[in-house]
């Protein structure tokens, strides 16, 4: 818990590796470190990560590991030492008097030090139809979206010429008819090894210097226009998917007019490499502030760097409560706990939380409690961050209401009946009425909100 009373000595604002592996390197010193994860300003918890889906250059992974696999590794590692963590948005930071306050969940925080990692975010186009196929056709995350019925069997195309693009359009491979790549330049700024590939995919089609100007479609994107760059000709694609992976934003809104920024919106070391910023006690590590690099092996070390800063620093100023531990060594974190699809044999009309059409199908036709449905897709990332928090509630609310979860990959037929375009997507049925959708993550008090609103209809009807 969080007390509003207390001066935290460290504060870590964002996860991500920056992020984690600072409150894991902050907790090691027994500062006890609060981390406010983020949930929607500039992403979800645990970063860019969360929508990649092999990550094969982090080291000790020889076989590579899934962005949101990894994620959830280092934040569990994080606690296991120590670290607290606030599921919530900094929406203010006051860093022109000590001890520093930050805003977050209703709460005025304050804090010795603090260390910046809110990262970055990704960028949108801004074409004119963009909201309206948003979500119908455009996405910013194949990984989360590229499994969906709409897609499958589909011409899709992607935005960017980076190690992202390269990686969705691989990706998209398992899932469209083929995959367009639409680059501005003459050449990628991917990697080797991702460009090789991609140039490699007989899927793949590359198309140089051009850009996309028009969208077209009717309920559903159908099809970009492109121009070439050079010589303005133009060509029309048919597509019914278009992924963005055009670059990022920094998340820097919170210390604007506070701290020195470059023309993009990065912030500015006190000294290039260092992780200190011009305001004593105030620490940067990430993306927020690299704009070269952007590598998950350099935002851990950069979080590394700025919690090893902070504890000199805090040591120094005489301003540290170290937190110690009842034993030297913690307990293990604890192994996730697999769920297999429901059978004949393993369904229960009393579990709280299954897998798969057979549990959806028995409690759709058999259950008078409210039905959860949340369609997830593997190495989904906001499907990570929406899992824990939905489970929690259903088990919050007593066995009053039933979740099934479905995995869109493989049960592709059920996501297409229930018109499902993207994940995460939750519904909510009472007595086989639909009463309630959502696409993405919601804060754990809006889902519990949204279901009392269904036993509250489910009372009123008996």
């Amino acid at each position: 818990m969080v007390s509003p009373a207390t001066t935290e000595n460290l504060v870590v604002i964002g996860s991500g590796p920056a992020g984690y592996t600072a409150a894991l390197y902050a907790a090691r010193a027994n500062l006890a470190p609060l981390l406010i994860t983020g949930f929607q300003e500039g992403g979800i918890p645990g970063g860019q990560l969360m929508t990649t889906t092999h990550v094969e250059n982090f080291p000790g992974f020889p076989q590579g590991i899934l962005g949101p696999e990894l994620m959830d590794r280092m934040k569990a590692q994080a606690v296991r030492w120590g670290a607290r963590l606030l599921e919530a948005d900094a929406e203010g930071l006051d860093l022109s008097r000590r001890p520093f306050t930050i805003q977050a969940q209703g709460q005025a925080l304050q804090a010795h030090a603090v260390i910046l990692a809110t990262g970055a975010r990704a960028n949108r186009l801004h074409l004119p139809e963009e909201e309206r196929f948003w979500s119908r056709g455009i996405s910013a995350c194949a990984v989360c979206d590229g499994a969906t019925p709409q897609f499958r069997d589909e011409p899709l195309a992607v935005i960017g010429g980076g190690d992202s693009a390269c990686e969705e359009a691989h990706a998209l491979t398992k899932y469209g008819s083929h995959v367009h790549l639409i680059v501005r330049s003459n050449r990628f700024r991917a990697s080797k090894a991702m460009a090789d590939r991609v140039a490699a995919n007989d899927h793949v089609t590359i198309h140089w210097e051009h850009e996309v100007e028009a969208l077209q479609g009717d309920d559903w994107l159908a099809a970009i226009q492109l121009r070439h760059r050079l010589d303005g000709a133009t060509k029309r694609l048919s597509v019914r998917g278009l992924f963005y992976a055009i670059g990022h934003t920094p998340n820097t809104g919170l210390v604007q007019g506070q701290l020195p920024l470059d023309e993009d919106g990065y912030l500015l070391p006190q000294q290039p490499g260092h992780p200190e910023t011009v305001v004593p006690g105030v620490f940067w590590a990430g993306d927020v502030a690299d704009r070269r690099w952007r590598q998950a092996v350099t935002a851990a070390a950069t979080g590394c760097q700025a919690a090893l800063a902070a504890e000199g620093w805090l040591t120094e100023e005489n301003l540290a409560v170290p937190v110690s531990r009842k034993t030297a060594e913690p307990e293990p974190a604890p192994p996730p706990q697999p769920v297999s699809p429901a059978t004949e044999e393993t369904y229960s009309p009393t579990a709280l939380w299954q897998q798969g059409s057979y549990a959806l199908r028995r409690l759709y036709h058999d259950s008078l409690d409210p039905l959860v449905v949340v369609y997830t897709a593997p190495g989904c990332g906001p499907c990570h961050v929406l899992k824990p928090q939905l489970k929690r509630v259903v088990a919050e609310l007593s066995g009053r209401v039933h979740a099934v979860e479905i995995n869109i990959e493989a049960e592709p037929a059920i996501a297409r009946q229930a018109g499902v375009s993207g994940t995460p997507t939750t519904q909510v049925f009472y007595r086989k009425e639909l009463r309630h959708q959502w696409r993405g993550v919601k804060q754990r008090r809006m889902i519990r909100a949204e279901l009392e609103k269904a036993l509250s209809a489910g009372n009123q009807g008996q």
